[in-house]
């Protein structure tokens, strides 16, 4: 270790140079006690003379891309209804005879409903994994849609709101899941993009709630034909509804016979007796640079969440009678982002610049945001779409980015945890977000609404921007049992770690 350019050792092994861990310094790791192939601990990785793992055998199935397309499937119909009501905002206030605020809040019980019910989910999916989370989600979601067919009255708003209710307890049970399906079922080239087309529908699903909602549903005077367009609108939720949870019922399975990757190997050895949820979370929440994209996340996705719930409201401002066009709109920002989404997934992959791609898609939300704000009002609606394309592209693109960049973070945590932390911070900024926007909006305007959101927008942009320390620990069978993107170990030695022990401790001394 004298010479200037040895390389350090990392339990007599390298640290290969690689662009991606920025800033991992060169340290020296001396690890002792591991004199014979006896050495037991709790979960083993265990490295022969060649490197490589004689006890795990992986192996991609093809039935893994059904699994994602079901998933996104279910999510797409749960994500319809958080906006279905907020879309066509003024339609639902004169049949239930509400105000605008009310309304707002079928969409934000989506994210109220979230906050205290995230915990004891991910514990569940931990505990009883993705079979049972799926199955309980596609049946609060069916249960929802047939308790809205029953509430086409305008005396039972009570009871739209209780169904809206089911549906958003269901939402708790889906937003988690994209990256565990990818890292459970998508090897470790493809996780990115699996967990892209998970994302991918929960926006596709708010796309067609932008669009459909104010075709199914003309905003026409008579009362008992506004009820019997809402009722076909209610129908077809539930079909859809039924038909997925039935089809998750008969072929969803929990994971494949063969794990995917040498990383889930070494997962299944672990027993539920070993893992602790709490210990997990405490840990989460004592990981500095995971804490920053918590806060940072959320300010994207919640001026997101404020942006999609008002929409209504603010092009109907600037262009009355336009219910239909703010549909479009909608789902010109959702459609964007899914393409932005799908390129970023992609691009990951690629290059897993986690922080870099980060940084540039928040910079450039805020670009868009800021344009938007300025040329909402101009009076031209082939500009709003213009701008709120350009908007969609960067803000809801960065969805399956801060999943991604907090399981990165994070490993080797399980990637549920990681992702409901990061759900549970957006909605409650996207509740705050909404509501002082929609009484901003009230008072002063649409344009020092959007400008409020741009400024915290900004102050996320600043953030991300911050010098954070990365780093990331993977098994990958190209460069050995385990790898931490540039650290691979001695293929002389057999060596033994302990999952809740000496593999933290190794990580953080990595990252000190």
């Amino acid at each position: 270790m004298s010479g200037e350019n040895e390389k350090p050792s990392l339990v007599y092994g390298e640290i290969k140079d690689n662009q991606n861990v920025l800033d991992l310094e060169k340290i020296t790791i001396m690890k002792s006690a591991v004199d014979s192939e006896d050495v037991r601990m709790e979960h083993k990785i265990r490295l022969n003379q060649n490197g490589d793992d004689t006890n795990q055998t992986i192996k991609l199935y093809k039935r893994r891309w059904f699994i994602v397309l079901l998933f996104s499937s279910y999510s797409l119909c749960n994500s319809f209804q958080w906006i279905q009501y907020g879309i066509i905002n003024n339609i639902f206030m004169r049949f239930y005879g509400v105000e605008s605020f009310t309304i707002d809040w079928m969409s934000m019980i989506y994210m109220l409903t979230y906050i205290p019910f995230i915990f004891p989910v991910t514990w569940l999916l931990d505990k009883k994994g993705l079979r049972v989370i799926a199955l309980v989600a596609t049946a609060m979601n069916c249960a929802g849609t047939w308790i809205k067919v029953t509430s086409v009255r305008p005396n039972l708003f009570a009871v739209t709101m209780l169904g809206q209710f089911c549906c958003s307890l269901a939402q708790v049970f889906i937003l988690g899941m994209p990256s565990k399906i990818a890292s459970v079922w998508f090897g470790s080239e493809e996780v990115s993009t699996a967990c892209s087309i998970g994302v991918f529908g929960n926006q596709l699903g708010i796309a067609i709630g932008f669009l459909v909602p104010p075709i199914l549903v003309p905003n026409i005077e008579d009362m008992d034909q506004l009820a019997y367009h809402i009722s076909i609108m209610f129908y077809i939720t539930a079909g859809v509804a039924t038909l997925l949870f039935l089809l998750v019922v008969m072929v969803f399975q929990e994971r494949p016979e063969l794990p995917p990757t040498q990383a889930q190997a070494t997962a299944r050895c672990i027993s539920p007796e070993q893992y602790s949820y709490t210990a997990s979370i405490l840990r989460l929440l004592r990981n500095k640079p995971f804490l920053l994209l918590i806060l940072t996340y959320g300010l994207n996705v919640g001026c997101f969440y404020a942006v999609g719930t008002l929409l209504n409201r603010m092009i109907i401002e600037h262009y009355p009678g336009e219910e239909l066009n703010a549909g479009r709109i909608g789902l010109t920002i959702i459609i964007a982002g899914m393409v932005g989404s799908l390129i970023c997934g992609i691009w990951l992959d690629r290059t897993k610049t986690y922080k870099q791609t980060t940084l540039t898609v928040y910079l450039m939300s805020f670009v868009g945001m800021l344009v938007y704000a300025f040329t909402l009002s101009l009076g031209h609606l082939w500009v709003v779409f213009l701008t709120a394309g350009a908007l969609g592209f960067f803000m809801t693109g960065y969805l399956p980015l801060g999943f991604e960049f907090g399981v990165e973070l994070t490993y080797p945590e399980c990637e549920g945890t990681s992702s409901g932390l990061l759900n549970c911070s957006a909605q409650v900024f996207g509740i705050m977000f909404t509501i002082c926007q929609g009484k901003i909006i009230d008072n002063y305007g649409t344009l020092a609404g959007n400008i409020f959101l741009c400024v915290f927008l900004f102050i996320g942009s600043v953030l991300t921007g911050l010098k954070s320390k990365f780093t990331n620990m993977t098994i990958d069978p190209k460069l050995g049992p385990l790898d931490t993107k540039g650290c691979t170990f001695d293929k002389k030695m057999f060596l033994t770690l302990n999952y809740t022990a000496d593999f933290q401790m190794i990580k953080e001394l990595m990252i000190s």
